[in-house]
């Protein structure tokens, strides 16, 4: 049995553990990340590195990132949330520990993740993972393999145009889906329901004190959960945008699988319900040919350390 350790960077906690050949985390650690210090994000994640090594054999490791990581798998181009800005982690890293490093996208070792021991681990050839949190990230796996594109920074399945000249992204773009089928897009798309109906949303507005501005995604889940009417709108608004995109995968790449992860997808039927139909409505002149079946992620918040493992293990 081989042994690896993967790391999952985030803009508030870097979590690792040491993971088996069979995808099992055999044990964790984890710290808050100090994001707007770079060399302090590197310290830490060499600290949790060096106590997870601690009198075990680790062949190598494998840091997933919240950013865009270069063609080899060594450098953090750019992270949004984290300070890095042509970051040669793989090489600090690898010298404070004496082990080959790898870096990849945290969106693709968690599609990775999914596509070995996760919700399309009987699939062998193909899959595509959309990540819904905050934003929108994801994952590609044609062949077999992670497609990360001629510069490594492939899907960005977020950053997809889907509603021309609509809300402004983060990334610059008008009209993006993650300005529609994200967590922040449930909350406005609940938030603006609460304010011009509010006869309609007396649970979720009593869950946020009766302000309608200060409604979170929890406090829509819990609430749509209960029966409010603009809550579980709103849940289906995220998930028609969503299954939309998703027959555009299916369409453009034919995958065997479509997998949803991320946090808002705990909420279960609320959003995949949703998803389904409009996913299948948008594919009704394919009904006689075969499909991708949508189906929810399964690892949860330990995608990120698995597939980060496991590429390293493979790489």
């Amino acid at each position: 049995m081989t042994l690896t350790i993967g790391v999952d960077v985030g803009g508030t906690k870097v979590a690792g553990g040491v993971v088996d050949d069979t995808g099992n985390v055999l044990v964790q650690a984890r710290r808050d990340t100090p994001a707007d210090n770079v060399g302090k994000t590197r310290d830490v994640i060499i600290e949790v590195v060096s106590e997870l090594s601690a009198g075990r054999q680790i062949d190598a490791v494998g840091i997933g990132a919240a950013g865009w990581i270069d063609a080899t798998r060594s450098t953090v181009l750019f992270a949004p949330n984290l300070a890095w800005r042509d970051e040669p982690l793989r090489e600090y890293v690898s010298r404070a520990t004496g082990l080959p490093v790898i870096v990849e996208n945290d969106g693709n070792v968690a599609a990775w993740a999914e596509f070995r021991y996760g919700a399309a681990r009987h699939a062998d050839d193909s899959m595509v993972m959309f990540t819904i949190g905050t934003g929108v990230g994801g994952g590609i796996v044609l062949g077999g393999e992670l497609v990360r594109g001629a510069h490594g920074i492939a899907a960005e399945l977020g950053h997809m145009l889907t509603v021309p000249d609509g809300h402004q992204c983060g990334c610059g773009r008008l009209g993006c889906i993650e300005q529609y089928a994200s967590g922040s897009a449930l909350v406005r798309f609940a938030r603006a329901a609460a304010r011009q109906e509010p006869h309609r949303a007396v649970a979720l507005l009593e869950l946020a004190g009766g302000e309608a501005e200060a409604v979170t995604g929890p406090m829509v889940t819990a609430a749509a959960q209960g029966g409010d009417p603009v809550s579980a709108e709103a849940f289906a608004q995220v998930g028609r945008w969503l299954g939309t995109s998703l027959a555009d995968m299916a369409q453009i790449l034919d995958p065997q699988v479509l997998v949803v992860g991320g946090g808002v997808v705990e909420a279960g039927d609320l959003l995949l319900g949703p998803t389904r139909r409009s996913f299948t409505d948008a594919l009704a002149q394919r009904s006689r040919l075969p499909v991708a079946e949508v189906l929810p992620a399964e690892l949860g918040n330990t995608a990120g350390v698995i597939g980060a493992a496991d590429l390293a293990r493979r790489l």
